[in-house]
């Protein structure tokens, strides 16, 4: 059994993550995003390269990514800026072909997330069958249903090397309470290789709540305290999205300004208050 392992600081948990890992982001849209992680990412003296990013959805910190040129593909069912619109550089990157665009919905999500904790190469299914989905996917193949001869479509299994998630809080052995906008983090969780958490608060013990959702130990291989570490997503109950700031960043996007918008946040210390 896993043993959990509390860090010192992000740039440890940062160092984990290699060139052509795949690398999966918790959270939903604008919420409770491992912001803070990127952030240790993209100030690493040697920043990571030709990352295939694993989300859900996918947001604010993934653009950033993006536009830093540290990713090559991208498997997501979503990705943009919600209320605020389109992600300025992942439009950019995609429309010029600088990053790969790997056709996903939720259902193939999922089935290749099921494929590969189930140790198995693919997962049949319903999903896309009669659609032209499988057109942009010749990695999913259709096979016959040896109890009824029906055709289904096989959804290869999707490995991942490292999830980043953040949470409310953890506490010494390992339990970390996330909010229950959890999107598919517990599925990352089984699926990764490694498991990274950031979250607000350490606490002598995590108590399941209504308010919350209990990752139990040892679900994270690694816990890092990250004050602030979703901003500017949203962490609720704790803090509220910063609206201004992602529309700071889309006029910084849309004037030619991310370098100057990447150095101020790779500069910003918002997050630095891991416990020594």
């Amino acid at each position: 059994m896993k043993q959990t392992v509390w860090l010192s600081s992000l740039d440890e948990a940062a160092a984990l993550i290699q060139d052509h890992h795949v690398v999966a982001l918790g959270g939903m849209t604008m919420y409770r995003r491992p912001v803070a992680m990127v952030r240790a990412l993209l100030r690493r003296q040697s920043r990571p390269q030709k990352l295939t990013l694993l989300c859900f959805t996918a947001g604010y910190e993934s653009d950033l990514l993006v536009g830093a040129g540290c990713v090559e593909k991208i498997r997501s069912v979503y990705f943009g800026l919600e209320a605020f619109g389109l992600a300025p550089m992942f439009t950019t990157h995609a429309q010029t072909g600088q990053v790969q665009v790997v056709e996903e919905t939720e259902a193939s999500i999922v089935m290749g997330i099921r494929a590969q904790t189930s140790g198995v190469n693919f997962m049949p299914s319903h999903a896309w069958v009669g659609t032209d989905l499988p057109k942009l996917r010749p990695d999913v193949r259709t096979v016959v249903d040896p109890y009824t001869g029906e055709a289904l479509m096989a959804f290869p299994a999707i490995h991942c090397d490292v999830a980043v998630l953040h949470g409310l809080e953890a506490d010494p052995y390992g339990n970390v309470l996330l909010n229950n906008n959890i999107g598919i983090d517990f599925e990352l969780v089984y699926v990764a290789d490694t498991v990274i958490v950031s979250v607000e608060r350490m606490v002598e013990q995590v108590k399941p709540t209504t308010a919350g959702t209990l990752l139990p130990a040892p679900g994270a291989n690694y816990i890092v305290h990250t004050p602030q570490g979703a901003w500017p997503t949203s962490c609720y109950p704790d803090y509220p999205m910063s609206g201004g700031e992602i529309l700071r960043y889309i006029d910084a996007c849309n004037s030619e300004g991310f370098d100057q918008y990447l150095a101020d946040f790779i500069a910003d210390t918002r997050s630095d208050l891991s416990s020594k």
